[in-house]
């Protein structure tokens, strides 16, 4: 579908469910504006998002600085390190989802994250790294 007036429109309306704050748990965390449904994805975007493998290897290559946010930022594991397409300077707002044991957020794996029951409006998002990295990749 070709991005128009009206498919924002629609996107607004049907899809545009958090925003960032101060998180009591940990720094930054992500919030219901409104109430979620339960089965939603509340982070749904209007752009295409791929992550791009990187080695250890190129990773080092770069200044220290920007090593040091992508470890912050992006999902890794022991061999790799996945890059959004939409680089470092645009703002995904799962990489500031807070981890709990008691999530009400499942990681689904290609950047999808789908409400485990309904998150009234306020409540902060959560995710349990563990479980969804547990065969994927981490959460830097």
């Amino acid at each position: 579908m070709a991005i128009d007036k009206t498919r924002i429109l629609k996107h607004l309306q049907t899809e545009v469910y958090c925003r960032l704050g101060v998180s009591p748990i940990h720094g930054i965390g992500v919030f219901a504006i409104r109430d979620i449904p339960k089965g939603v994805r509340p982070l749904t975007s209007l752009l295409k998002i791929k992550e791009f493998s990187f080695s250890k290897k190129e990773i080092k290559k770069l200044p220290t600085s920007v090593q040091k946010e992508i470890r912050m930022f992006c999902y890794y594991d022991k061999d790799e390190h996945l890059i959004p397409s939409i680089g470092l300077n645009s703002m995904n707002m799962a990489f500031y989802m807070n981890h709990s044991k008691t999530p009400n957020t499942q990681y689904l794996g290609n950047n999808k994250i789908v409400a485990l029951r309904k998150i009234k409006t306020d409540e902060e998002l959560f995710f349990d790294y563990d479980l969804a990295f547990k065969e994927e990749h981490f959460f830097g």
